[in-house]
Parts: structure tokens; sequence; C-alpha cells
């Protein structure tokens, strides 16, 4: 009997207290977020991750958030990937980018890594670019004589008052892109959510057909 197709959905991060809260956690907040709306338990431990199993519209998913540091996220997920066998296709990778405007969602079906240390550690031990990501804006930090802020510096720092002001909105539109993947086909999704300037304009959900 074939096996039952299973998505992968990868939030990156780092794990501990200190890290919580900084820009660099922005996939393990969404990967947060859409565990609690679909009361799925994110505590098991395995493959130096937390893994959690359930349904998002009635697709099968895993949800992980690999606990190695960031530059070393890709051991704990291609064990993932083999233990489950799934394929690179149905992996979908949530990241922070410092390349897009803070609160821009962008949908990438492949490709390089720009520069992101975490995907760059998924490409090398997955031996594939051909997953999907979701990336999610937080731009660069500029410093008070105008030049860009160190980024090993701004990533790991705090959201500004400002930011989080707008962050719950922004990891709510990001589950919404989830889920709007997995349940319409990544095409679908990036024509949904890639034409917008921003993560602040409106009727994305309504946009997407599930509701």
């Amino acid at each position: 009997m074939p096996q039952k197709k299973v998505s992968l959905v990868v939030g990156l991060g780092n794990p501990g207290k200190t890290y919580v809260t900084t820009r660099h956690n922005c996939g393990f907040m969404v990967l947060d977020k859409i565990a609690d709306s679909f009361s799925i338990p994110l505590g098991k431990k395995k493959f130096n991750a937390l893994i959690g199993r359930g349904f998002i519209e009635g697709v099968d998913v895993i949800l992980a958030k690999p606990m190695a540091f960031m530059n070393r996220s890709g051991p704990p997920v291609h064990k993932i990937k083999q233990y489950f066998n799934i394929s690179c296709k149905d992996i979908l990778v949530v990241h922070d980018d410092i390349d897009l405007a803070f609160g821009t969602l962008r949908i990438k079906q492949k490709g390089g890594s720009g520069g992101h240390n975490g995907v760059e550690s998924l490409i090398e031990f997955l031996g594939s670019h051909n997953f999907s990501r979701l990336r999610i804006g937080i731009g660069r930090g500029i410093g008070s004589s105008g030049k860009d802020i160190d980024i090993t510096d701004y990533v790991l720092s705090e959201f500004s008052y400002n930011e989080k002001k707008n962050l719950d909105q922004i990891i709510t539109k990001a589950q919404d892109a989830i889920i709007t993947i997995l349940c319409k086909g990544i095409t679908y999704a990036m024509n949904c959510f890639n034409n917008k300037k921003n993560i602040f304009d409106t009727n994305l959900v309504e946009n997407r057909g599930l509701v």
C-alpha cells in the first residue's frame, strides 16, 4: 500500500530563552502560531527538533522546529525527512529575510539560500534546493549614522516598539500563507501573496478562497 503523503513545515530559529523574541526567530513564531491554531502539540523532541503531527484544513502535516542553532538547521530536518520519507517538494521552510521590507511576505518555490545561514544548511544536508520557502521580511537595521547595522547584531536583536505593534498581524498573515500553500498549492499561493507590496494589504484571506 502506498504511503500517505505528508507535508513537512519547518520554522527556523535559535533555541533558548535568549532568542525567543528576536528577529531571527520569525520562523519559530509562525510555527507556534499555527500549532496553537490547529491544536498540534509541538512538545515532542525527536531528531534534535521539536515536532508535532496533525491536520491543517484536512492536510496531513508535520511541524518542526530544529533545536540546533540556525546555521545547523540542516541535520535535524534531513533526519525528519528521511524518517518520514518526505519528498523535498513537500517541505515548506518559514524564515526571516533581511532583504525584504519589514512585514513583507514572499513565497519561493526553490532556489539558493540568499545568504541565509539556516537555508544554506538545509540545502547542504538535504542535497537539494527544491523545497519551498515562506520568507518573512524583517528589513535591515539602520544606525544613527545612516549606515546598515551589523547583520548578526540586527537579526539577533528584539523587534522595535513600533514593529512589535504589528508583529501579531504579520504572524497571522504568514499563517494564512502556509494554509494557502498546503490547501491550494504553491502557484496559487504565490499569485495570492507575492503580488502584494506588504503584509498590511487587505483581503488576503478572502483571496485564498478558504473562508
